[in-house]
């Protein structure tokens, strides 16, 4: 008689064997340059989990298409997170869809506190420390053209219209500036490659140069947070640690919709080094578990 067939021998699990460490979910609230730049360290340090990035936008710039095409990302257009449920760890859209996450950092950005000035896309933009650089560019530019010092107009008050000053006389700019706020940019004559030749003010009163900077105040957009009983600033923002941390577990801030030491992390870090020290401590997250859990 020949002898009966072996059957495979199959493995069980010993109660002792760790449950495999699931991968680890970002949720990205926010698709600006914060929230790109977040995206590009973590893909940079080989994040091992998933990214899923809700942008308010229902258009698709260039910019967010490639952080889409990486297999780990995932960017839902018009879809603003508009309600963070902190001890589920759950976000629901504007439209009613929820997302589950791991960690959240929220990168909402700012908003303007005035409407825009007439023909304010004539003129250069100061609400980040990020915007330092434009400017750069774009006062060489005039420069080159004009074969001399530029006179710019700027237009603000506050921490980021110092800021804006301070950029142009370093960038050789004679700035003037007005803390009142102009009913319309001037244009230059058709055909000329500066941009803005002045401000007029409701008076009819006007400021000629050969550049304009709005540096006007702006609001962080902070309001997703307070749904979460996340701690804010009085003047606006989330409140974060030098970690970007928030003051709820598994919540962080980044970029404009941030607040440190009571001003617009905006203001005091570039997005790309925040998104650097964030992307660092996310990574850390998973492994300092699994040494908790050790």
């Amino acid at each position: 008689m020949s002898a009966p067939a072996q059957l495979p021998v199959i493995p069980t699990a010993r109660t002792s064997d760790p449950a495999p460490e699931a991968a680890p979910k970002i949720l990205i609230a926010g698709a600006g340059p914060a929230a790109q730049a977040l995206v590009t360290q973590l893909a940079a340090a080989r994040f091992a989990g998933t990214v899923t990035v809700l942008s308010s936008r229902d258009d698709a710039p260039e910019e967010l298409l490639e952080l889409a095409a990486l297999p780990f990302v995932s960017v839902r257009f018009g879809q603003p997170a508009s309600h963070i449920d902190a001890e589920a760890r759950v976000v629901t859209t504007a439209d009613g869809m929820e997302f589950s996450y791991d960690q959240l950092v929220i990168a909402t950005g700012s908003a303007p506190v005035h409407s825009p000035v007439t023909g304010s896309g004539r003129c250069l933009s100061y609400s980040t420390i990020d915007d330092a650089a434009k400017i750069g560019d774009a006062v060489k530019e005039v420069t080159r053209v004009l074969g001399r010092r530029p006179l710019g107009i700027l237009v603000g008050t506050g921490p980021a219209a110092g800021q804006a000053e301070a950029v142009l006389r370093a960038k050789g700019v004679r700035p003037v500036r007005t803390t009142a706020r102009p009913a319309a940019v001037v244009p230059t004559l058709a055909g000329s490659v500066l941009a803005a030749a002045g401000v007029v003010f409701e008076d009819g009163s006007r400021m000629n140069g050969d550049l304009v900077v709005l540096a006007e105040d702006r609001v962080p957009r902070d309001s997703l947070a307070a749904s979460a009983g996340v701690r804010t600033a009085e003047s606006g923002g989330v409140v974060v640690g030098r970690d970007f941390r928030s003051s709820v577990p598994g919540i962080w801030a980044i970029g404009d919709a941030a607040s440190f030491d009571g001003v617009r992390l905006g203001l005091l870090v570039a997005s790309g080094s925040a998104a650097g020290v964030c992307a660092a401590q996310l990574m850390a997250v998973p492994a300092a578990r699994l040494a908790a859990a050790a």
